[in-house]
């Protein structure tokens, strides 16, 4: 038994708060006593008991909606209810709604309490132990699933980081395929909420005569089909995170109910009479501007302001062709493990047309394009033939790539590859193998001529 672990007692009868304070104590535990719910609640902030022993009935409040607000600001903690005889079937019914680890009638047996103590910090150690390992496996998938080295990338990856673990709104921008759920996905597996549900709604694809009944709920005979109760996606939710993805594409009118649901933090189904409290992060993205939504009224400002904590943009694949070669790789690695294909690389001019793309479909286009090649490939390399039409064409390149003779200097023909390889240079974000593909040479022979050329070999170098 690890000494000196914090324990939490909450019972308003004196005489028993200072019994399992002595009993406790005596074995090593540091225990803190109360014996109200808010005492008991600021206690916590300060200490963070490993286990606690509430009493079912308190002055200010109910001993399990305590339980559940312990549970909620630490899934580790174990509680154990105490309960005068007449309320144990109650208190016992309850244990699994409120997350109890056992329930004792008082009056009890110390050795049994000192016991289910014992237990309790046991089921503790190994829980905790399950959700380090947990969150780790998750980071790393997490990590894995969002790709790039950029700046554009770093800085978003930063302020997922910093934003992951509160309970502020996000609203996540960017154009279509550029990993928003990805990043909806991060924020949630890296919260205090990722043990809870974590539930999705595409607003875009629910029929606007059922996202209601979806949404909300409804009760039996509400309206015609609805033949059982049925609770709403927004009461799935509770304890977790709610990701409505492409929110611009909500009904008007149903903005106002959610924003009441915001507000109130309470959901009435359709047909109900009493509304039902939920708790929930909200998550929320569009491929839309905001603003522009708000001006074609597609958003209401309102609602705009309450989902808009915290902004995300998430770049588009132009905005970080640095990425592009880091992306090819792990794409190609990916499918040719998943396909089973011993694909040994990227032919020169399939290279060279998959990094001066434009992609406008962004990550996802890109990831689809290669597996495409993957899946299609009859020899040992991707070659052009393999990629999709619309890259089969020599059309869509990236803007600014070539180098024109009015987009250099006037002088030499050594000034002009100068300007040509520092342009292949900025547009790659100084990845040399991807510059030598869009410049349509070998990596060694970019080298020889960046030294023939006094090119250094680091972007700020060349500042």
């Amino acid at each position: 038994m690890k000494r000196g672990q914090p324990l939490l007692v909450v019972d308003d009868e004196k005489t028993i708060a200072d019994g399992l304070r002595l009993t406790l104590g005596a074995e090593g535990y540091d225990v803190h006593t109360t014996g109200t719910v808010r005492a008991a609640l600021a206690t916590v902030g300060e200490v963070e008991p490993h286990a606690a022993i509430v009493d079912l009935m308190l002055p200010d409040g109910d001993g399990l909606q305590l339980t559940r607000e312990l549970k909620r600001r630490d899934p580790t903690i174990e509680v154990i209810v105490i309960t005068a005889y007449g309320s144990v079937r109650r208190a016992m019914e309850a244990t699994k709604d409120a997350g109890a680890f056992y329930v004792l009638e008082k009056p009890f047996d110390p050795d049994e309490l000192l016991g289910l103590v014992r237990n309790a910090l046991e089921r503790r150690r190994l829980v905790a132990e399950n959700l380090d390992l947990r969150r780790r496996l998750v980071d790393q998938a997490t990590d894995s699933e969002i790709l790039g080295q950029g700046p554009a990338i770093q800085r978003l990856l930063e302020t997922v980081a910093s934003v992951a673990d509160t309970d502020a709104n996000v609203l996540i921008v960017g154009e279509s395929g550029t990993g928003k759920e990805l990043i909806a996905n991060a924020l949630h597996t890296k919260s205090r909420r990722a043990q809870g549900p974590w539930v999705k709604i595409n607003c875009a694809a629910l029929p606007k005569d059922l996202i209601e009944s979806e949404l909300f709920g409804h009760m039996k005979g509400s309206f015609t089909g609805a033949t059982t109760d049925k609770a709403g996606l927004l009461e799935e939710a509770h304890g977790g995170s709610l990701l409505l993805d492409e929110i611009t594409e909500m009904p008007v009118e149903l903005q106002a109910k959610l924003l009441r649901v915001l507000e109130e933090r309470t959901v009435r189904r359709l047909g109900a009479a009493r509304a039902t409290p939920v708790d929930f992060r909200l998550i929320s993205s569009t491929n839309r501007s905001p603003e522009a939504a708000l001006q074609q009224g597609r958003l209401r400002q309102d609602l705009f302001f309450r989902i808009n904590t915290v902004s995300i943009q998430v770049p588009s694949l132009r905005e970080r062709r640095e990425d592009l070669p880091l992306l090819v790789r792990a794409f190609l690695e990916r499918y040719q493990a998943k396909h089973g294909r011993a694909i040994e690389g990227i032919a020169p001019e399939a290279y060279r047309r998959l990094i001066s793309h434009t992609w406008p479909g962004n990550v996802r286009e890109l990831q689809h394009a290669i597996e495409r090649a993957v899946l299609v490939a009859r020899g040992p390399q991707i070659t052009l033939a393999d990629l999709p039409e619309a890259l089969e064409r020599p059309g869509g390149e990236a803007a600014g790539v070539a180098v024109t003779p009015a987009q250099v200097p006037a002088g030499s023909l050594e000034e002009i590859e100068r300007a040509s390889i520092l342009r292949a240079l900025e547009t790659t974000g100084w990845n040399k193998q991807a510059a030598a593909a869009l410049l349509g040479l070998r990596r060694p022979t970019l080298y020889s001529k960046m030294r023939r050329h006094g090119i250094p070999q680091r972007r700020d170098a060349a500042r």
